[in-house]
């Protein structure tokens, strides 16, 4: 017979693993533990926890609590935003002592006591910094984007609010695929922002990874959604390039190479602007910030884009120029300038014009389906002088033909019943079809000559 003491401690069976955990609770702990995580790995965490849900929940619920230790743990040089006016540092500072970029004044996205919805690291940002830096952003109205430092610190960022656009552009001229998100600024003050996602290959997508771009726009779009705003994309039926990429012939660039100065770049005709990139300063030219645009130094391979244009309703014009345009490009940003109704000075005069489609002849016959002449479809400039002096010899080239048919038709018959007598002569032509077939021919032809010059 065996005893046990009165004071041993009473032995408890093991928990037994039971299904009454709810499925839901699990996948909810799964989402919010592991947020930022890739697809594929949050797929395999509710995967398993089919199998073993205890095992998943407790590691969602560690990886939520570690989360918001390490937040409240930080230091306050590390919390607060005002730490980034250390003047030691040789980072970009604001004077009000927030991040470095943005215009906002609550600079909520900037707060680090603001738990992130979203974090990346790793990634590679060109403008305003050329480094490699971890990508945040907070969701809400007061919230926004953050690139953070090694030290944990707000390099920049810019709030939802803040934001004109954000441009998602494929990276030209890349063996592996890759797209530049672009955030384009409300204020002119503020500097945009570029990083880059690479596309994955069949093999990093079948370990897990995001399908790039789309992961990153999807996210962005459900930010943007709350101001109206959705991640811009090129869209072929606005512009695509003619020229055939060597590394990726099956597919269609959109892109045209351009020279600003001496640096050259990108123009990316899209459906809200004209952005050229990827190099400093960044330029991004909306439709209401265009004036007026012309092409110059037309020659038999390139061709070089003035744009007159404003950075403000009280802003100086500016004329900006990009030069060595490929030719093979010419219809289809001239079939975009039409398209958009902009200025198109080889057209319209409208590099004089301070308001487009007011008062303008050439404006006018253009978008009544009129066609323009060589030179104008050749881009060359013409004097208004010479070109009125020309108008003014046809006018009276026309009426002096006019009035020496008047005064043939009145020498050779001068009555009435003449007049008749020709006109039942040419009824009785078209009536036997030889007059008339030959009206509409030429009708049609005129007509198809026209159809001609409005597609180019």
């Amino acid at each position: 017979m065996s005893f046990t003491p009165f004071n041993a401690p009473i032995q408890q069976k093991p928990p037994i693993k039971t299904e009454t955990m709810g499925k839901d609770v699990i996948l909810i702990n799964i989402d919010e533990a592991f947020h930022d995580a890739p697809a594929g790995l949050i797929a395999k965490l509710k995967s398993l926890g089919s199998q073993d849900p205890t095992l998943v929940s407790d590691l969602s619920k560690y990886i939520t609590s570690l989360r918001k230790t390490l937040h409240s743990n930080a230091t306050p040089q590390q919390i607060t935003a005002p730490s980034l006016a250390n003047t030691q540092s040789k980072k970009r500072k604001l004077e009000d002592g927030s991040a470095t970029n943005g215009s906002s004044n609550t600079q909520e996205w900037a707060n680090l006591s603001r738990q992130a919805d979203h974090v990346v690291g790793d990634v590679s940002f060109s403008i305003p910094q050329r480094k490699k830096l971890k990508l945040e952003w907070v969701s809400g109205t007061q919230g926004g984007a953050r690139a953070l430092g090694a030290d944990g610190g707000v390099e920049f960022g810019c709030g939802w609010g803040d934001i004109d656009q954000i441009l998602c552009l494929p990276v030209p001229e890349k063996t592996k695929r890759q797209h530049n998100f672009v955030i384009i600024p409300t204020s002119s003050t503020t500097d945009s922002i570029i990083w880059t996602v690479f596309e994955p290959s069949k093999k990093e997508l079948d370990a897990g990874a995001n399908e790039e771009p789309a992961y990153t726009a999807n996210l962005l779009d459900k930010e943007l959604k709350l101001f109206r705003k959705k991640v811009v994309f090129p869209d072929e039926d606005e512009f695509a390039s003619a020229i055939v990429q060597s590394h990726r012939k099956e597919e269609k660039a959109f892109h045209v190479k351009a020279h600003r100065g001496a640096k050259d770049g990108y123009l990316f005709f899209l459906p809200p602007g004209i952005l050229w990139g990827f190099k400093k300063p960044l330029l991004f030219l909306p439709f209401s910030a265009i004036t007026s645009i012309s092409y110059t130094s037309v020659l038999q391979r390139t061709f070089n884009l003035n744009i007159q244009a404003t950075a403000g309703a009280e802003a100086a014009e500016e004329e900006i120029e990009f030069s060595m345009l490929d030719q093979l490009d010419f219809a289809g940003i001239d079939a975009y300038i039409k398209r958009h109704g902009l200025n198109d000075a080889s057209l319209a005069s409208a590099r004089r014009a301070k308001k487009y489609g007011v008062n303008d002849p050439k404006a006018k016959k253009e978008a009544n389906g009129a066609p323009t002449t060589a030179a104008e479809m050749e881009g060359i400039e013409q004097d208004e002088d010479e070109e009125e002096t020309e108008l003014q010899k046809a006018e009276r080239a026309l009426q002096d033909a006019e009035d020496e048919e008047e005064e043939d038709y009145v020498d050779e018959d001068g009555d009435d019943d003449g007049s008749e007598d020709s006109g039942s002569d040419e009824d009785g032509y078209d009536g036997e079809g030889g007059g008339g077939e030959g009206f509409e021919e030429e009708g049609e032809f005129d007509g198809e000559e026209g159809g001609y010059e409005d597609e180019g």
